[in-house]
């Protein structure tokens, strides 16, 4: 196995905890309800969309760590956090310090979202930046499994306090990951552009390519791109308009179709079916299942089809699975039904925006702003994904007799969303990450 696969395995375990800290809250979140008897606003913003209050800070300000202390340290630091998050949650002894701890968690989810795919992407070569970026994403729809089938199996263990268990079992991979980081090297561009040291660059290149002079030619593609691009450090300027536009748009459209709703509210939404509290659980480890499945698919399509060709993909599902909920729901219909819709829906996340989300960002973005452009589009994916889990119990108590509008809605954006696929992104699939800038504003 190449060492540079085995660093990218290393980056892509944090996304194993981002997707087991992101959804194991949907098993503690009916006994945590039961627990403190807070309102449903409360229990939405406190307990519920608290951790993702964290993300959305962690994401927004996820650069400055990324490109001061860089992409290795920065990854070894959401390994702590992870674990603070973990143990704090699980011996929370009132909502207040529980909220806190979920947001310590949510901090590290941020950051995640912004180091993680950037190191892959950097360490990458372009024939294979598709499959090794899906990597971070089948890592996090893993945790995400393990998480349901963790909540799955700790339900009945310890009474009352079988969330708590749920929630600290995390804190075992996170001390897993966080001793694997020390091992890594950093970024060959995070070398030569912010650590001006093109020696430990080239030791790095020379590993990755096992090739001295193509080694060589991409030290020297890194450095005229940046000369180029006039040391520009500035976001928000002309040049960037076209990129800001498609990292605001794919994150926007990504948490509108209704993905962190569906996982985080997974057991209550088919309970509202009709479905047992436990064989809900059951179907979530289900839809865990159905998540990974599809992932692996797009793993193995992305570099092959490309990443506009998966997301109008995506799109046709999402419009026929939300359809199908949302008549399922309206015409009352077999819960067995809505199961079947809700899995339809997994698979068209997984294989589409799930696949194409975080690889498609972090390689839009010129080298030297990369880190703050990661930041921008994982900012506005995680702001609506707090926005949607914050209003969650108010919409789900509005439609408790029959949820079919919130369906019918996130229906409607994904025809947005496929207008937007078609029409708007441009194909990155082969290209090297100098090049893709280029090609975006040629367009």
């Amino acid at each position: 196995m190449p060492k540079s696969f085995r660093w990218i395995l290393v980056a892509a375990l944090s996304g194993f905890l981002f997707g087991f800290d992101t959804v194991v809250i949907s098993g503690a979140n009916l006994p945590i309800k039961e627990l403190w008897s807070t309102s449903p606003f409360f229990h939405g913003f406190f307990i519920m969309s608290m951790a993702l209050w964290g993300t959305v800070l962690g994401a927004l300000f996820g650069s400055y760590p990324t490109n001061k202390l860089g992409r290795k340290k920065t990854l070894t630091w959401i390994g702590f956090f992870f674990l603070i998050s973990a143990l704090g949650s699980a011996l929370a002894v009132d909502p207040y310090t529980f909220s806190f701890f979920r947001f310590v968690g949510g901090v590290a989810v941020g950051v995640s979202s912004i180091a993680a795919p950037i190191y892959i992407s950097e360490i990458s070569t372009s024939e294979n930046r598709g499959r090794l970026g899906v990597l971070y994403q089948f890592s996090l729809v893993f945790g995400i499994l393990i998480a349901f089938f963790s909540n799955y199996l700790l339900t009945g263990f310890q009474g009352s306090s079988d969330w708590r268990w749920m929630l600290g079992v995390e804190a075992i991979p996170a001390l897993m990951y966080l001793l694997l980081t020390l091992y890594i090297p950093d970024t060959p561009r995070w070398q030569i552009i912010f650590q001006k040291d093109d020696s430990a660059a080239l030791k790095t290149l020379n590993q990755i390519y096992g090739d001295g002079q193509q080694a060589d030619s991409v030290l020297k593609q890194i450095k005229t791109a940046d000369s180029t691009a006039g040391n520009q450090e500035k976001l928000m300027n002309n040049s960037n308009r076209k990129t800001l536009l498609l990292a605001f748009l794919i994150s926007f459209f990504n948490q509108l179709s209704g993905i962190n709703f569906i996982l985080y509210y997974a057991p209550e939404i088919l309970e509202m079916a009709g479905f047992a509290t436990r064989a809900s659980l059951f179907n979530s480890v289900l839809i865990g299942l159905t998540n990974i499945v599809f992932t692996f698919l797009g793993l193995m399509l992305i570099d092959k089809l490309g990443r506009k060709q998966l997301l109008i993909m995506g799109s046709l599902g999402y419009i026929f699975s939300l359809s199908g909920v949302s008549m399922a729901f309206y015409f009352q219909t077999d819960p067995q039904w809505i199961a079947l819709f809700i899995f339809a829906f997994i698979a068209s996340h997984a294989v589409g925006q799930g696949s194409v989300i975080w690889v498609f960002i972090s390689e839009i973005f010129p080298n030297r702003i990369r880190a703050k452009g990661q930041s921008f589009g994982a900012g506005v994916h995680w702001v609506f994904a707090a926005l949607i889990t914050l209003v969650g119990p108010s919409v789900i108590a509005i439609f408790k007799a029959n949820p079919w509008p919130i369906f019918s809605f996130f229906a409607l954006m994904m025809v947005l969303q496929l207008i937007f696929s078609i029409f708007t992104v441009p194909e990155t699939k082969g290209k090297s990450l100098e090049e893709i800038n280029s090609i975006i504003n040629k367009d």
